[in-house]
């Protein structure tokens, strides 16, 4: 398994060039975000996730997660590497000052995100869920719980999960059955079972914040009757230190196709006593939308993943590809051995994954722009800046989760039969990358809410409205640019197309969500191809004024790439966005056998 290599100047040239980084130093909230400030953190960021969490990546693989007696035991290069996170202070980046954390923008704090996630995936997800819950704890818990919990949270000493999931409910969270009682203490008694909790059991930290979804007995039926909880594993003493455990056990930990060791465990409330001791977050009745703030966020850091888990991926398959030698290569001299890189076919492949790579970084990027901005701008501008960030967060999550399976899928190949056996490693980055377009909602789950929900935002004129916004990141007529520039402006003929199908048929949402997926895709695919067109203006920029020429004339070849080569798939998927769901139910479910 090749090192991993962070890709900091592609990084920053998205930061300077497709969301302007800058723009937010303008902004009261982020007056402190310097460029060379940004770029000298990431480099530092960048030095970390290679050194000391890349080569932790494969004992996790191979060692795995274990569960004896209710305590999970991770590999000790996990340890001393979640240590090393702590004490740099890495958890603390975006959060609040108040609470110790370094009130930097999400869109850096997911640059360094994309360096941890690609150099241990499974690692990454602890502090992926942790943050999650800081989030949901910002918005929505009591000041008192805030003082109590979040700056250990925000540090990383302590970890934070999330607990939605139930045998009998999946994703049916209004399904749930987990119980809470009132007590006169102010207090409340959780019971039941969660499953699937990722990280809830672990020894990295010696405390874990689980929050907890749950029923009390006078509440509604449905996802209105759910509250949220703050379940600690350990009571604190009056010190505010860990002391009497609560009762919360782990029954088991999953054995999984990939990310071995981040413990995804069956969690039990209740079953030793009386209940587990729990703090009420907000209202109420209203856990749903105290959850969906942790949501919100994990979709996007899960689109982060496929992004993530790609390059790592394509770092390997492209280094293989470099040092491989079998056959003679169109043009080589007869007789010798050429790098397979040198074969067409393999070039093919190198150049589709970077293409994509670079679509997906360009989209989280500006997904998380889109959050930052919400956070800082008042008023209109700011609800304006919600929507985008609303409308892309179904995209990043499934297009670059389904995209990060492919990358890696295609890494693989580019092994040929060396990729198929596991000591090469290529083939853990497919197994890592397969849960994502899984967890956090299926990506089908992703496409109906962006037809069902965002389609109908200001009475279904905004997504119109954003999509002629996009025109401008096309307009560049200088020579140079001109396929790119009419492959990114076909796709957007095609997306406004089936965008203004899909809101006339809105009535009969059988026909709508039977388009959703393949509407998802081309979405994400169009959106990209804007971004990435974005960028390709300003790299022609850049070569004109002699600034770093190689550099920059990739970024207008994998542009041009993307809208000559991927763009085009998309008159592939509108028929298949239009096609109404005649043929999915013309056969009864014995017939789909």
């Amino acid at each position: 398994m090749t090192d991993y290599t962070p890709p900091l100047r592609d990084i920053r040239f998205v930061l300077d060039h497709v969301v302007d980084l800058d723009r937010l130093a303008t902004l009261d909230d982020y007056a402190h975000v310097d460029g060379d400030l940004v770029m000298g953190l990431l480099d530092e960021a960048g030095r970390f996730t290679a050194s000391a969490l890349a080569p932790a990546n494969r004992d996790g693989d191979t060692i795995g997660a274990t569960l004896h007696d209710g305590e999970v035991t991770t590999p000790d290069s996990w340890k001393k590497a979640y240590d090393d996170y702590v004490a740099a202070g890495w958890g603390a980046l975006q959060h609040p000052a108040a609470y110790g954390g370094g009130d930097f923008p999400l869109v850096v704090a997911n640059a360094f995100k994309e360096m941890m996630t690609a150099a241990n995936m499974a690692f990454a997800l602890g502090p992926l869920l942790t943050t999650g819950a800081v989030y949901a704890m910002l918005h929505h818990a009591s000041d008192e719980l805030q003082q109590t919990w979040l700056p250990r949270m925000v540090s990383g000493e302590w970890a934070g999960t999330m607990n939605l999931t139930e045998p009998q409910a999946g994703s049916d969270v209004g399904a749930l059955t987990t119980r809470a009682e009132r007590v006169e203490d102010g207090t409340y008694r959780i019971t039941g079972q969660k499953i699937y909790i990722t990280y809830g059991e672990h020894d990295l930290t010696d405390q874990i914040v689980h929050l907890v979804l749950a029923r009390l007995p006078d509440a509604p039926e449905g996802t209105k009757g759910i509250s949220l909880f703050l379940v600690p594993k350990f009571l604190l003493d009056e010190d505010g230190q860990p002391a009497e455990r609560n009762d919360v056990t782990c029954v088991s930990i999953e054995h999984k196709v990939g990310i071995h060791a981040s413990p995804t465990c069956v969690m039990a409330y209740g079953e030793d006593g009386d209940g587990a001791v729990g703090w009420l977050v907000g209202e109420e009745h209203d856990g749903m939308r105290a959850m969906f703030t942790m949501m919100n966020d994990a979709r996007l850091q899960v689109g982060l993943q496929g992004l993530a888990i790609a390059e790592r991926a394509h770092q390997q398959a492209a280094d293989y590809a470099r040092e491989r030698r079998q056959g003679t290569a169109p043009g080589a001299e007869r007789g010798t051995q050429s790098p397979i890189v040198d074969h067409p076919d393999v070039r093919r492949m190198l150049l589709d994954s970077k293409a994509r790579i670079e679509a997906m970084r360009v989209l989280t990027y500006a997904n998380a722009m889109a959050i930052d901005l919400a956070d800082a701008l008042d008023g209109d501008e700011a609800a304006h800046w919600q929507k985008v960030a609303d409308l892309y967060t179904p995209l990043s999550k499934a297009w670059c989760t389904d995209l990060g399976v492919e990358v890696a899928s295609t890494a693989i190949q580019v092994h040929g039969g060396m990729g198929y056996v596991e000591e090469t490693g290529v083939a853990q980055h497919w197994r890592d990358a397969r849960i994502a377009p899984i967890y956090e909602g299926t990506n089908g789950i992703q496409a109906l809410d962006l037809v069902g929900r965002k389609l109908g935002y200001d009475g279904g004129e905004f997504v119109p409205s954003h999509l002629a916004s996009l025109r401008d990141d096309v307009a560049d007529d200088r020579d140079e640019l001109a396929s790119t520039m009419a492959g990114v402006a076909a796709g957007l003929d095609v997306l406004e197309e089936t965008t203004t199908w899909l809101l006339e048929h809105r009535a009969d949402l059988r026909d709508v969500f039977a388009g959703a997926t393949p509407y998802l895709r081309l979405f994400a695919t169009v959106v990209a191809g804007t971004l990435l067109a974005r960028g390709a203006s300003a790299a022609l920029d850049q070569v004109e004024a002699g600034v770093d020429v190689d550099f920059h004339r990739a970024k207008l070849t994998t542009a041009r790439y993307f809208a000559e080569q991927v763009v085009p798939e998309v008159h592939a998927l509108a028929p298949r966005v239009t096609a109404t769901a005649r043929d999915l139910f013309a056969l009864d479910p014995d017939q789909l056998g």
